[in-house]
């Protein structure tokens, strides 16, 4: 007779936002995060000489943020909790095993300034691919076209 075990098995985490809407936030986190301040307005310089430099500096009328944003207040509630979580399980201030604390944490610290939150974390990008990777999901250039 083989043996009952004592507990049923642990259910695996599910992730609720669709892996093409991080791909997106992906490629546009990461294209904000290499941006650099504006140095030099006036150097005079053109995309030929400087080898299209410039296009890494974040000047006036650029849009790479608000892009940004936007692709995150476009979300609904529950998958802007999902991607502030992802983030935190990519940072590693949780684990696989933690998501669903990771998530009721996200969601008691919900507000109207998540896209903020969230551009305010440097390596975005970064954090939301390793957070992907947590639940076995990679993403190419393909899932990043929107």
């Amino acid at each position: 007779m083989p043996a009952i075990p004592d507990e049923a098995p642990e259910a695996a985490p599910v992730l609720a936002i669709a892996t093409d809407k991080v791909a997106f936030i992906i490629l546009k986190a990461r294209a904000y995060d290499a941006k650099e301040p504006l140095t030099d307005s006036e150097s005079g310089s053109n995309p030929t000489d400087d080898g299209d430099a410039d296009i890494l500096e974040d000047a006036p009328g650029d849009f790479t943020r608000q892009e940004l944003a936007d692709a995150i207040r476009a979300l609904n509630e529950e998958e802007q909790i999902n991607l502030v979580a992802l983030a935190w399980l990519g940072r590693g201030t949780y684990d696989i095993s933690e998501w669903d604390q990771a998530l009721e944490t996200a969601r008691t610290e919900h507000n109207k300034r998540t896209a903020q939150y969230l551009i305010g974390l440097p390596l975005l990008g970064d954090y939301l691919e390793e957070g992907l990777a947590a639940f076995g999901e990679t993403i190419n250039d393909d899932d990043a076209i929107a």
